[in-house]
């Protein structure tokens, strides 16, 4: 398997494996783009619920433990980078989440806080007739 060919957001060439002849991993493979949107929306809608909640510090264990196999020969690279791929795509869905949560939290906030703006004017309103 080849390298992917992606660009990451920092500018530096994607490490992860290309899943098919494209030359492209799931993340930046361009015919999984509708895929990773619907799986992202899917995490943030499950509030928590029937779903494991991601330990981050287990998860940086783990590629130090995956660093230490490779540098040391107990793990195979490709093994490695499979299992890295994975665990970055879990990170991904969770910060999806997280920022969707966030966003619906806030949306809240701000039409509570709307709500009681125009309760506040009715009020004002009815005291003045």
């Amino acid at each position: 398997m080849s390298q992917c060919a992606g660009i990451k957001a920092d500018g530096g060439r994607c490490r992860g494996t290309a899943i098919d002849d494209s030359g492209y991993c799931y993340a930046h493979h361009p015919d999984m783009a509708d895929q990773r949107k619907i799986a992202a929306h899917k995490g943030g809608k499950s509030g928590g619920r029937g779903r494991k909640k991601v330990d981050l510090s287990s998860i940086k264990s783990q590629l130090q433990d995956l660093i230490d196999g490779v540098l040391d020969g107990s793990i195979a690279r490709a093994d490695a980078a499979v299992v890295t791929q994975t665990l970055n795509v879990l990170l991904r869905a969770t910060t999806d989440e997280w920022g969707i949560r966030d966003k619906t939290e806030w949306e809240e906030r701000l039409k509570t806080q709307e709500r009681l703006k125009e309760q506040e004017i009715r009020r004002r309103r009815g005291a003045t007739r």
